[in-house]
């Protein structure tokens, strides 16, 4: 095991970024669009494991993992050697044209262990979360033969023309309309910001009303082909949807013919202490009947795919799904060799392990510390939401802002999330180190103490 998958954050130049980095950012600056925007002030130079080094020597540990997409770690070695054995024999065969084991492998090791209805189920590759959400959709068209969709509050789906009209926070979709038809909005159930005068189970009997009122006030229910819902809100915030909602949803879809989708693009291969989100909906007597995943399905190659019973797989029509890199040969590769790492290390029992540490230290921070509002999550997927105030809980933005800075600034990249910014999520690589855990929560609690201690509001 190199040096620098064991090394601990370290930050050597005067500044950051140092001056190598800054040069490749005013490169950036001049060639990139401003759009896609970047806040850190880290140039990759090599990664292993949780770290990352940069061109000036500083060292980061990276608690953002590509946003979920390094489950298992930068440049894991066994998957390194898997991907080059790859290469060694072809890149590329395109589905439709020519059959590559990987794919098929990869497809079965899948169909085997994702928690879908059904006893048969059938797998397609494509290359991105928004694709393996876009074509989940056109999958339950098809089977369904029904025009309409269903999707919720805070929901993030992607960035294509449909996945943004299935997103809920415009700021993702501003000045692109118009937008598809046919995809109306329900409410997901978000418990630390609920009515307060609302019992729980009163809220989310009132969010389950809310798919009743868009049959009423949207679409007839037989005319909807599909509820979408992430089983843990990743952009929204970081909120699970409470099983009672989850059991809920399912018995309106199985009344009415609808079929249920699951978008585990970032909650999958360990992220919330099982293989996915939806073994926990499995343990309740619940399962979905199609699941979008990607991310971390191959360790940093662009890889995404769905998993659906057979008999839905196979009642669309040919020539609607499919693509020209849908399961690439080194990706598919990767895949199958992420199911082996995930296996032999056992990663859903360290995402459990990480997640109890981080949750009771995150819980401590609730108590001291009169800006944390919410500690919430599953497994390792945990977000804290950060307000002015406990009694308002109004957002604070800027100052998860700040504490993103500092973070930075001692060698932690975390990212922000939620609707009004306001949440910092926890994506660490999951063969994170102990001593690499300790020394980021250590970071993150001083850069929150600095930040709200220079806002004059730290207890």
């Amino acid at each position: 095991m190199s040096e620098l998958r064991e090394a601990l954050p370290e930050i050597k130049t005067e500044t950051l970024p140092g001056p190598k980095a800054a040069a490749v950012l005013e490169r950036r600056k001049k060639i990139m669009p401003d759009a896609i925007r970047c806040v850190y002030p880290c140039v990759m130079e090599q990664a292993e494991g949780a770290m990352i080094e940069d061109v000036d020597g500083n060292r980061f540990l990276d608690w953002v993992g590509g946003v979920g997409v390094l489950n298992v770690g930068h440049c894991h070695p066994e998957l390194v050697e898997a991907v080059r054995q790859q290469a060694g024999k072809y890149f590329h065969g395109m589905a439709n044209i020519v059959t590559h084991e990987r794919y098929i492998e990869l497809a079965e090791k899948l169909a085997a262990v994702t928690p879908v209805k059904g006893e048969e189920k059938k797998v397609m590759f494509a290359n991105s979360g928004a694709e393996a959400d876009e074509n989940a959709v056109k999958i339950a068209k098809g089977f369904t033969e029904r025009p309409n969709i269903i999707v919720f509050s805070g929901a993030f789906h992607g960035r294509t023309m449909l996945t943004m009209s299935m997103t809920a926070k415009k700021a993702y979709s501003r000045g692109m309309g118009p937008f598809p038809d046919g995809v109306y909005r329900a409410e997901f159930p978000y418990l630390y910001r609920k009515p307060e005068q609302m019992t729980e189970d009163a809220y989310i009997r009132w969010c389950v009303d809310s798919v009743k009122e868009v049959f009423e006030n949207a679409s007839l229910p037989e005319y909807v082909a599909a509820m979408v819902i992430e089983p843990l809100q990743g952009e929204g915030g970081f909120i699970p949807a409470p099983l009672s909602f989850v059991k809920a949803l399912r018995e309106i879809c199985d009344q009415y013919g609808i079929l249920l989708v699951a978008d585990e693009v970032q909650t999958g291969f360990c992220r919330t202490g099982r293989l996915f989100a939806c073994d926990y909906w499995k343990e309740a007597g619940v399962e979905p009947d199609i699941l979008a995943t990607a991310k971390s399905i191959a360790g940093g190659i662009p890889l995404s795919a769905v998993i659906a019973r057979k008999e839905i797989m196979d009642g669309i029509p040919a020539g609607i799904i499919g693509g020209t890199y849908g399961g690439n040969a080194l990706a598919c590769a990767a895949g199958v060799k992420v199911l082996e790492v995930i296996e032999k290390e056992n990663l859903a029992l360290r995402s459990r392990q990480i997640g109890e540490k981080c949750r009771e230290r995150f819980l401590k921070w609730k108590e001291t510390f009169e800006q944390v509002g919410d500690v919430r999550g599953l497994g390792a997927m945990l977000g804290v939401e950060f307000v002015k105030d406990k009694a308002t809980r109004e957002p604070d933005p800027q100052l998860v802002s700040d504490i993103i800075q500092e973070c930075a600034r001692h060698g932690l990249l975390v990212e922000n999330a939620g609707i009004h910014n306001n949440v910092i999520r926890f994506l660490a690589p999951l063969v994170m180190t102990d001593a690499q855990l300790e020394a980021g929560l250590a970071i993150y609690e001083d850069a929150i103490r600095v930040c709200t201690e220079k806002g004059g509001a730290g207890l």
